[in-house]
């Protein structure tokens, strides 16, 4: 007579059958067959996986040479911005001046063309146009090999040294209140009117031209960069 037989116990839900027994034939001891999750290879000193510095990688500091062309940029903008005061003086003194007359109840232009008026306007515009043209030079001169960072300079600069130009104006000139001024004055007498910039357009004129004329000074004497070589090919009688 013999035993009846008895099933064998079945193995947890969570246990893995393959737990607990020796690796097999050609397969190292804690191998497994379930690859790396993170997707990146295996490092010997990082077991994750991940390279080292993979994690700073994307967010690289400037380089040297971008922080020397910001600093050089900086310059730039605040050596134009101050040489606007200059622009300043020149304009008060080469505008022409808006001649007014009082009768004692109201103060009118005393040529009735009014080309005095706008010649303030064109003469600050030929000024702009000139200074920018001269700091361009100035800085295509300074700094040879400047990147697009000193023509944004300049535009900022020509852009404050023009505002600072234009307030300096209004404040050393004639009192913009005319009709005190008419009364100090007298019945009958000319005097200067204020300084006036009718088109602010000719704010831009001082950064258009630096831009444009630093830029084709960097495209006519700029640096060029190095051609690539020629392969060599050998003539048929040298083989």
């Amino acid at each position: 007579m013999t035993a009846p037989l008895t099933p064998h116990d079945p193995p947890p839900p969570h246990e893995d059958p393959a737990e607990g027994r020796p690796p097999a034939h050609g397969q190292p001891a804690g191998d497994s067959s379930v690859p790396n999750p993170s997707g990146y290879p295996e490092h010997p000193e990082h077991p994750s996986g991940h390279p080292e510095g993979s994690e700073h990688s994307e967010y690289s500091e400037p380089g040297p040479e971008l922080r020397a062309e910001l600093v050089q940029a900086s310059l730039v903008a605040i050596a134009v911005a101050v040489s606007g005061v200059l622009l300043g003086l020149l304009w008060l003194w080469l505008a022409p001046k808006v001649p007014l007359v009082s009768d004692g109840t109201a103060v009118y232009l005393k040529n009735s063309e009014g080309e005095d008026a706008i010649g303030a306007d064109g003469v600050f515009t030929l000024l702009g146009l000139a200074f920018g043209a001269i700091s361009a030079l100035i800085v295509f001169l300074l700094f040879r090999h400047g990147g697009i960072a000193l023509v944004i300079g300049l535009a900022i600069g020509g852009v404050l040294a023009s505002v600072i130009a234009w307030r300096l104006g209004l404040w050393l000139g004639p009192t913009s209140d005319v009709v005190a001024h008419a009364k100090e004055a007298g019945k009958g007498v000319t005097f200067d009117g204020p300084l006036k910039l009718g088109a602010k357009g000719a704010l831009l004129a001082w950064s258009v031209a630096a831009m444009v004329i630093h830029l084709a000074l960097t495209g006519l004497f700029g640096p060029r960069d190095p051609e690539p070589a020629l392969p060599h090919v050998a003539s048929p009688e040298a083989r």
